[in-house]
């Protein structure tokens, strides 16, 4: 089996190389041409980012061709196909993977939408990775996603509003209110519809992480976790939401990594959060350290 997935999933190009990780582009429009977002380290995306002010760039998905020609060349190694995307719920490059899933009679394609994005979608294709490796049945992997994405969290906050609205992702009055209150946000994606939706918010962004932390700690209470702080060039804010999470939460593996530029367009450097799975649901299949 072969597993495909997307930048969105905020993988390090070693866990890519090493399992064998086939990526889709996922791209980034500025106004000299576009660029594939897994071609730009983060530091170099942030600073064009920050240079382009008050504008900033677009995203874009790949084409229902460009599937179809992933799963066309990998249908000559393998005639199983697993391929796990951002969530429906905010972008469209799960539809263009399904349409080119139908062009392809040479091999099984199972799309699977993880409904969520980051490391929440990252823990899937890595478990779906294992697992295919340990010989797991499609059923049983596809059991086994459907298992974490239910009961993992992806949780985040933002020092400001400013980029959310110069990409229409909110109004632009609710977030010139925002800003000017200073409000972060504290923002959840749902696993009922793979959306975004607000949980709380707070003056300061160290108040936002205690509030994140209390919220993870209700939910998961003495659960052993598997947990990634995810930023984009907020180092300081990760190593604080990493300890306060050592403090709150019960935690079996911890990391910080970096969000993917593509991300990043709509959020600003100013993200830090976490993704949060049990790690009952990943042990089993993680290879031995």
């Amino acid at each position: 089996m072969k597993i495909v997935t997307d930048c969105a999933a905020d993988m390090p190009p070693e866990e890519i190389e090493s399992l064998d990780i086939i990526q889709a582009p996922l791209y980034i429009q500025f106004p000299e041409g576009e660029i594939n977002s897994a071609d730009i380290k983060a530091d170099e995306f942030y600073d064009r980012l920050e240079a382009m002010r008050p504008d900033i760039p677009s995203t874009a998905q790949p084409s229902s061709g460009v599937f179809a020609e992933i799963y066309s060349q990998l249908a000559k190694a393998s005639k199983e196909i697993l391929s796990i995307h951002v969530s429906s719920g905010l972008s469209g490059t799960l539809n263009s993977a399904r349409v080119g899933a139908e062009q392809i009679k040479e091999a099984v394609v199972h799309v699977v939408d993880s409904m969520t994005l980051s490391g929440g979608q990252r823990f899937q294709v890595l478990a779906a990775a294992w697992a295919a490796r340990l010989g797991w049945e499609t059923q049983a992997i596809l059991e086994r996603l459907a298992q974490i994405r239910q009961q993992t969290e992806v949780i985040y906050t933002l020092e400001t509003l400013e980029y959310l609205a110069r990409g229409g992702r909110i109004g632009r009055v609710q977030a010139l209110a925002g800003m000017l209150l200073n409000i972060k946000p504290i923002i959840h994606v749902d696993p009922k519809d793979g959306k975004y939706s607000t949980l709380g918010k707070s003056r300061t962004v160290p108040q936002a992480l205690g509030l994140i932390a209390n919220l993870l700690a209700d939910k998961y209470k003495d659960t052993p976790l598997w947990v990634s702080v995810m930023h984009g060039r907020l180092q300081q804010g990760a190593d604080d939401l990493a300890r306060l999470l050592q403090e709150r939460l019960n935690i079996h593996k911890l990391e910080v990594l970096r969000i993917s530029p593509v991300l990043g367009v709509h959020t600003g450097p100013g993200i830090v959060g976490a993704a949060v799975v049990p790690m009952a649901l990943m042990s089993d299949l993680r290879p031995a350290q």
